[in-house]
């Protein structure tokens, strides 16, 4: 069955993947009157979050916010496909990186490093930083419950020089690694929420005290990586632009959960600055101390 939905869902997704840019997004905006209008996917998780995230904000304005993070998300979903068959050159011509420089310090060091970043504009595209950086990219995903669609995920991947590996295949490859001085870059996405059973630190995000990620900072210091943080802005539609943020350069020198509150808060910059590129579907708030009391 899987690899009937496989078979009838890819040339779908190939077809789109093709289609001229001016086309491609007219498809967008017909996807999200269909997922906002019809469908109302998790519009009332979208709107908890943004009123829990943006209390200070009219009703009116968060109403504002909700319908253009849709609009966005569609975009963004649909761009998802587009790496199919995206070229070197269109890519990087639409996601750019405004201080690479930045970067290529922290590779001088003759670390690792560890790449944290959010849910937040093009969390997708940022895959074309592999086409800039000197060591091996890997990044870390959950694997896919369709086997079919998981391996076209990592050959999509691959094109890009990057390699995927699942939550449990993290610490077996970068201990692998380090211990055969394969100076690598690992992409953490660290915004969302884990169980609070499993959480070691709950720290203060975008008003409230929830359970957080520490996953990154606490590898960085296991395997002696430097941090840096990517933070992306949606310039116009189907443009980006990133910009790197060193978080720290002698991670074991840093009290626990220092860097991961640091980035937190850079994670709340990006979305006051522009709240509706922020990824609302997730239950970021699910968890929070309130709550729990």
């Amino acid at each position: 069955m899987q690899l009937l939905v496989y078979i009838l869902i890819y040339p779908i997704l190939w077809i789109i993947s093709i289609l001229p840019f001016p086309v491609f997004y007219l498809l967008s905006d017909f996807v999200y009157f269909l997922t906002y209008n019809i469908i109302g996917y998790r519009k009332k998780v979208v709107r908890d979050n943004i009123k829990l995230a943006l209390p200070h904000l009219s009703d009116k304005e968060r109403l504002t916010i909700e319908k253009k993070f849709y609009s966005h998300m569609c975009d963004m979903f649909l761009e998802m496909i587009k790496t199919i068959s995206i070229s070197q050159k269109e890519i990087e011509k639409r996601f750019t990186f405004s201080n690479m420089d930045v970067y290529y310090d922290l590779e001088k060091k003759n670390k690792s490093i560890a790449l944290m970043c959010a849910h937040y504009a093009s969390y997708e595209w940022v895959v074309s930083m592999n086409y800039h950086i000197n060591c091996k990219g890997f990044g870390i995903y959950k694997k896919l419950a369709n086997p079919y669609f998981d391996k076209l995920v990592k050959r999509i991947r691959s094109k890009f020089k990057a390699e995927l590996i699942t939550t449990k295949e993290t610490i077996p490859t970068i201990s692998d690694n380090y211990n055969k001085n394969v100076l690598s870059l690992y992409g953490f996405a660290s915004d969302q929420s884990p169980k609070p059973s499993s959480a070691y630190h709950w720290a203060p995000f975008m008003g409230h005290i929830v359970p957080v990620h520490t996953g990154a900072e606490m590898l960085a210091k296991r395997f002696d990586m430097n941090v840096i943080f990517l933070r992306t802005k949606k310039i116009k539609r189907g443009y980006y632009q990133a910009s790197f943020e060193v978080l720290s350069e002698d991670v074991k020198s840093v009290p626990n959960y220092e860097i991961t509150d640091k980035f937190l808060k850079l994670v709340e910059e990006q979305i006051y600055e522009a709240p509706e590129f922020y990824l609302w579907t997730h239950k970021r708030w699910k968890h929070t101390k309130e709550k729990a009391q």
